[in-house]
């Protein structure tokens, strides 16, 4: 078989996604250190704060191997970083250890790197080739790139909804996905950094809005409640987790929940996406309710949609159904089947 750049860059990208839901606001990164088209070292960044993926995989060679290390190759997911941070620049682990050679994934947008990894590698003398793999290395981090590049969280609505386009009713929470789905979501709640519903969910649904069915991290949890007519036994109020309620009443912040005050008649979304990049929150899942997700789709404010699509018709009176919010029309990139439900993924040109 023929060895290529791309098969060890494969090899990074699937070591940096074992990341997801634990670097965040740093990127996922995943590294292999190749002697002669032999993997000798491999690791990915762990958890935000802690080593880089350059570190462990150097560190992960095995002491028979460690005089192979100058002579060898390192395939790194995104550009090394050249700055102080948590941790110390990458760049200088790469030139300390006489590394002769680097091929990246992707380059890094960050203001503190952004091209000077890979300016002061080559100024040493150091081989560096790439992008290689760039549109999927781009896509893995395309969280942190957004980012970077917009300065707002990166945008993913969601809702299930039913055959004939019901999303709920607004007496009562009523199922409408199946159980395989149900739990899909839990691994994108890991997989965002927050989490977003409006006040008629939270008193119709009373959800914990957290993950409870995938190993790692539940996301930051923000509810909408402007009038601030949630009760205080609501769980996003009254089970001892953090919480960020967006109100027009106060600016305070009471246990672990706070309360971050919307000026009246202000852009609210601006406004929420600004206190979420003040606040290194990456990215945002919208799970509802419909009037909330037609906002942001009316604001032309998102980046991914998924829409669980129940294959079962609801019936219900029109007084009490809420319809879905709509999509005009727009035609999925692509299409899962979970157990009966189909997934339907959107996502925005030039991402």
């Amino acid at each position: 078989m023929l060895i290529t750049h791309e098969i060890f860059m494969q090899r990074c990208l699937d070591l940096a996604l074992k990341g997801m839901g634990k670097v965040a606001p740093n990127p996922m990164v995943g590294a292999v250190l190749v002697y002669g088209n032999r993997i000798i070292g491999e690791g990915y960044h762990e958890q935000y704060g802690q080593a880089h993926a350059e570190v462990n995989c150097i560190n992960s060679v095995v002491e028979s191997d460690r005089h192979l290390v100058s002579a060898s190759t390192l395939y790194v997911s995104l550009e090394p970083c050249s700055h102080f941070g948590k941790t110390p620049p990458c760049t200088n682990l790469i030139l300390s250890n006489n590394i002769p050679k680097v091929v990246i994934g992707s380059l890094d947008p960050f203001k503190e790197v952004n091209g000077k990894g890979i300016a002061m590698l080559r100024e040493k003398g150091v081989e560096v080739i790439g992008p290689v793999l760039e549109k999927e290395a781009n896509w893995l981090n395309r969280r942190f790139f957004l980012f970077q590049r917009k300065m707002r969280p990166y945008i993913i609505l969601k809702w299930a909804e039913s055959a004939n386009g019901w999303i709920g009713r607004k007496d009562a929470e009523i199922a409408i996905s199946n159980s395989f789905s149900q739990k899909l979501v839990h691994r994108w709640r890991m997989e965002e950094s927050a989490i977003l519903v409006g006040t008629q969910t939270a008193l119709t649904d009373n959800p914990r809005l957290n993950n409870r069915f995938f190993p790692g991290p539940s996301p930051v949890r923000m509810v909408i409640d402007k009038k601030g007519i949630l009760p205080s036994y609501t769980n996003v109020l009254a089970d001892g987790n953090s919480t960020v309620i967006f109100n027009e009443q106060i600016n305070t912040e009471r246990g672990n929940v706070k309360f971050i005050q919307l000026l009246e008649n202000s852009n609210w979304i601006s406004d929420i996406l600004h206190y979420a990049y003040q606040y290194q929150i990456q990215s945002i899942l919208v799970e509802g309710g419909a009037s909330l997700l037609q906002s942001f789709l009316d604001a032309d404010c998102w980046d991914e949609i998924r829409v669980i699509k129940s294959a079962d018709p609801i019936e219900l009176p029109n007084e009490v159904g809420v319809k879905a919010p709509s999509l005009n029309g727009a035609v999925p990139d692509s299409i899962e089947s979970i157990g009966g439900d189909s997934i339907l993924y959107f996502k925005r040109k030039g991402l």
